[in-house]
C-alpha cells in the first residue's frame, strides 16, 4: 500500500476511535438496547410528546452507531481490495480502491464534526435574520444574496426552508429577512454564521461603475422546542400588527396579520408575516421570542467560557466575519480562520459547507485568532 494511502488509513482509524470513545461505545450500544425496547411497547403512544422524543433519540443514536460501523466496514473492505489488488498485479482494482478511500476521508471528516456538534441547542431548527447595513439599494441587494445563499444551502442540504418575514427594498433586494431553517442540527451548522458579512464588487447600480463595498449582517437563533421553559412576561412586551408587505396575494395586504412583538426590557424586536392568520403569526413571533431570549442565555454562557479562558467572542454588527470579493478579483475568505475560495459564484450558490466546517472546527479548537482582512 501507498505510503500516503496508509497514512490517509490509519488518520480515518483514529478519527473513527475518537467517535467510539465520544459515544462511549459499549454504553451507546446498551443505551440503544433500550431506546429499541421502549420504542416496540405500545403504550408509549398514550403520551405522543414523550413517545416522539423517545423516537427522535432512538433514531440519532441509531444513525450514530451505524455511521460508525459504515466507516470501519467501507475502510476495511477498500483495504482489503488493495492488497488483493497488489498481490494479484491488478493495479485497476488498487486504483478504485484507493479513490474510495480518498472520498471516504470527507466522510470521516464530516461525521467527526456532527459527533462534535452536542451543545445544547445544535440538534435544534434555526431562524436566521438578515439585515441590510447602510448604504441604500447596494446594501439591501447584498441581503437579498445572502437570503438566496442561505436559502439554496439549506435546501441542498436536505433542510426546509420557511420565509416568516420578509420587507422589500425601495428599488432592490431586501431591507430584512427572517426565515425558519429545518431539520436536525440546522442551528449547530448555522451558529458560526452570524456576523457582519461584507460584498466587493462593481455595482450594478451605479452607471459609472465604479467599485463598492456593502455589508449585511446574519444572525442565526435556535428554535426552543416545548423541553425548553423560557417565560415571558406579556406586559413586558409591546405588541404591534400591521398589513404585512412583499408577496403574498390580494387577502395578505387587506388585513393587519402581520404581528411585531418588542419586548421592552431586553429591546428585542421579532415580527412574523408569513400566514394570513393573525392568531398563527401572533403564535409564531412568541416563539421567535423566545428564541431570541433562549440565544442570548447561551451567548451569556459562551461569553463566561470565553473569559474563562480569557477570550472574547464579539458577534454583531460590529465584527466581519467574512469578505465576498466580486471585482476586481474573485475570493471569499473568511476572517476568524482564514479558509478561503476563488468561486465566489460557488459560494453564493449555496456552497458553505467547507466554510462552516472550519468555523465549527474553530470554535470547537477554541480559536479566536482574526485574519487579517482583503482589499
Amino acid at each position: 500500500m501507498r505510503a500516503e494511502i496508509s497514512t490517509l488509513v490509519e488518520e480515518m482509524k483514529q478519527s473513527i476511535g475518537l467517535l467510539r470513545r465520544h459515544l462511549d461505545w459499549d454504553a451507546a450500544q446498551r443505551r440503544l438496547a433500550e431506546l429499541n425496547a421502549k420504542a416496540e411497547d405500545p403504550s408509549i403512544w398514550g403520551d405522543p410528546q414523550k413517545a416522539q422524543e423517545i423516537m427522535r433519540k432512538r433514531n440519532d443514536l441509531d444513525g450514530r452507531i451505524k455511521t460508525v460501523l459504515r466507516l470501519e466496514q467501507t475502510i476495511a473492505d477498500n483495504t482489503e481490495l488493495i492488497e488483493m489488488g497488489e498481490a494479484d498485479g491488478d493495479q485497476g482494482i488498487v486504483t478504485e480502491a484507493e479513490k474510495a478511500l480518498e472520498a471516504l476521508h470527507k466522510d470521516v471528516g464530516e461525521a467527526e464534526l456532527e459527533t462534535l456538534l452536542s451543545g445544547e441547542a445544535d440538534a435544534n431548527d434555526s431562524f436566521l435574520q438578515i439585515n441590510a447595513g447602510a448604504g441604500g439599494t447596494e446594501s439591501q441587494d447584498w441581503a437579498s444574496m445572502l437570503l438566496r445563499m442561505y436559502t439554496r444551502w439549506a435546501n441542498q442540504s436536505g433542510f426546509n426552508v420557511e420565509v416568516l418575514d420578509d420587507h422589500p427594498g425601495e428599488e432592490a433586494g431586501i431591507k430584512s429577512a427572517t426565515l425558519q431553517i429545518k431539520g436536525h442540527n440546522a442551528y449547530g451548522k448555522l451558529k458560526t454564521e452570524s456576523g457582519v458579512h461584507r460584498l466587493v464588487r462593481i455595482s450594478p447600480y451605479d452607471s459609472n461603475a465604479r467599485r463598492h463595498t456593502s455589508f449585511a449582517s446574519v444572525w442565526a437563533y435556535p428554535v426552543v422546542d416545548d423541553t425548553i421553559n423560557i417565560e415571558v412576561n406579556e406586559s413586558d412586551c409591546k405588541i404591534d400588527t400591521y398589513r404585512a408587505s412583499g408577496a403574498g396575494g390580494q387577502h395578505i395586504n387587506k388585513t393587519d396579520s402581520a404581528v411585531r412583538i418588542t419586548h421592552i426590557p431586553t429591546g428585542i424586536i421579532v415580527a412574523c408575516q408569513s400566514e394570513r392568520s393573525q392568531h398563527k403569526n401572533r403564535a409564531t413571533a412568541w416563539k421567535m421570542l423566545k428564541a431570541r431570549l433562549y440565544e442570548m442565555e447561551l451567548q451569556k454562557q459562551q461569553e463566561k467560557i470565553d473569559a474563562a479562558n480569557a477570550k472574547k467572542t464579539d458577534i454583531g454588527w460590529g465584527h466581519q466575519i467574512r469578505s465576498y470579493v466580486l471585482q476586481p478579483y474573485q475570493l471569499v475568505k473568511d476572517l476568524r480562520t482564514g479558509h478561503t475560495s476563488t468561486s465566489p459564484s460557488g459560494v453564493l450558490d449555496g456552497g458553505l459547507d467547507d466554510f462552516i466546517q472550519a468555523s465549527l472546527s474553530h470554535r470547537i479548537k477554541g480559536g479566536d485568532e482574526v485574519v487579517e482582512d482583503i482589499d
